[in-house]
């Protein structure tokens, strides 16, 4: 059996290896880009900072082009990490947090500096807390045809909705927030609630997740697998029982691109799903500019609705410079000069000099993720959209209600099941 992938972000590279490990078939994977990993693809940075003539250190490492971590919830992740033989690579930090609101950093990590936020009352904290507590205990299918807005309203009352919720929704879905399900919201701060007296407990590996890539694509090669990089896919169609790609034939393809992108190449029919668009810039500073917190969410206007400090987080020692993601989401690519209005408005937000940014990059990922809406639930489709041809990824159900490297993980697992099931059935 010849097995066309195609995508090489995580989904594409589990499913691979698990058709090539069981023997499946021959494996091909086509990517686009020229390296692997997808949303969870590094720089290389090699970087040389000096004090007036006299060079003072080079730096040599990898970074994630978007911001990541996991969660200790995240167990398939965790057992092929332990697969991979990377467990001993995984360390677990404490993640803080802030808010920037007024012109000014506010802390939100100790139980001390929660009572001493002074935008929300004692009251409104308590029922803050009591909600972050019972987070876990509601049902997702419950909460998908409800708006964020309106549950938060209805059990938090509009002050804690308006001065903290509202801002955090704005940053990530921008005009879409009105729109977004509670069902999102509710996974989000339920996964966000292993945390001590220090900080959310978050997982890194050491100096970044390339080598939890390098280690998938040696493991894929070493059992048979094909990877072809910087090759497009640009023409699918149905031929006999398979499907030819490109210029091959193959008798099963699995998709992980986004629906309307196959629907677009193979004309198949898939339920649509409305995805946004990541624009995030990853910079280094001789200092930390965020009072040595992790994650700061934006209240006030920027184009960027978080400032995460990597560094905050990861050991300075790992770099030797300090490491900083601006973050933001739009409904489709930004328009030229956005750049620049992201390095002048973080200068001025934070008292940086634009001569102390060491190095920057932008990352523009139009499909970086699906929007939840209300109703998201119910469009999420089978695997098996046509006859051998299979779809998996962000859109899939075991990355519902929000998406996340551990539900890239499974939905990879998932599908190979789906596949190697079909196919039995056919055969007998």
């Amino acid at each position: 059996m010849d097995i066309c992938i195609i995508g090489g972000g995580i989904t594409g590279l589990v499913a691979a290896l698990r058709f090539a490990r069981q023997h499946a078939g021959n494996v091909t994977i086509y990517e686009q880009g020229d390296t692997l990993g997808g949303l969870l693809s590094s720089y290389m940075i090699s970087n040389t900072s000096s004090n007036g003539s006299t060079p003072q250190n080079t730096t040599h490492y990898t970074i994630e082009k978007l911001y990541h971590h996991i969660f200790s919830t995240d167990t398939m992740l965790l057992s092929l990490f332990s697969e991979l033989n990377l467990s001993s690579q995984l360390h677990w930090f404490s993640g803080s947090t802030g808010y920037y609101i007024d012109g000014t950093i506010h802390p939100l990590t100790t139980p001390f500096e929660i009572l001493r936020y002074s935008y929300l009352s004692l009251f409104e904290k308590a029922r803050l807390g009591i909600f972050t507590l019972r987070a876990k205990k509601y049902l997702n299918e419950d909460l998908d045809s409800i708006t964020a807005e309106a549950f938060i309203k209805s059990e938090l009352g509009e002050g804690i909705y308006t001065s903290f919720f509202e801002p955090l929704l704005r940053s990530k879905f921008g005009p879409n927030v009105k729109e977004i399900s509670a069902a999102w919201l509710v996974s989000r701060v339920a996964i966000r609630s292993d945390r001590g007296t220090s900080g959310e407990r978050l997982g890194y590996l050491e100096h970044g997740f390339s080598h939890f890539i390098d280690a998938l694509e040696t493991e894929i090669i070493q059992a048979g697998g094909t990877i072809h990089l910087n090759t497009e896919v640009t023409d699918i169609r149905r031929e006999g029982e398979g499907w030819r790609v490109n210029d091959t034939h193959y008798d099963v393809v699995v998709s992980t691109i986004s629906p309307t992108q196959i629907q677009v190449l193979g004309g198949l029919e898939c339920e649509q799903v409305p995805y946004q668009c990541s624009i995030c810039m990853t910079l280094a500073l001789p200092r930390d500019v965020l009072q040595n917190i992790y994650w700061v969410n934006m209240g006030d206007d920027a184009p960027f609705g978080a400032v995460i400090g990597h560094t905050n987080f990861a050991p300075y020692e790992w770099y030797h410079e300090h490491i900083i993601y601006l973050a933001a989401y739009a409904p489709q690519p930004p328009a030229p000069g956005y750049e620049q209005k992201m390095i002048d408005a973080f200068c001025n937000i934070f008292s940086v000099q634009q001569s102390e940014i060491r190095w920057h990059r932008l990352a523009i990922e139009p499909y970086a993720g699906p929007l939840y809406k209300t109703g998201y639930r119910s469009r999420i489709q089978s695997k098996e959209i046509a006859p051998h041809f299979f779809a998996a990824g962000m859109f899939s159900r075991e990355n519902y209600p929000e998406r996340s490297i551990n539900g890239s993980v499974a939905a990879g697992e998932a599908v190979v099941q789906e596949v190697l099931r079909t196919i039995k059935q056919s055969q007998e």
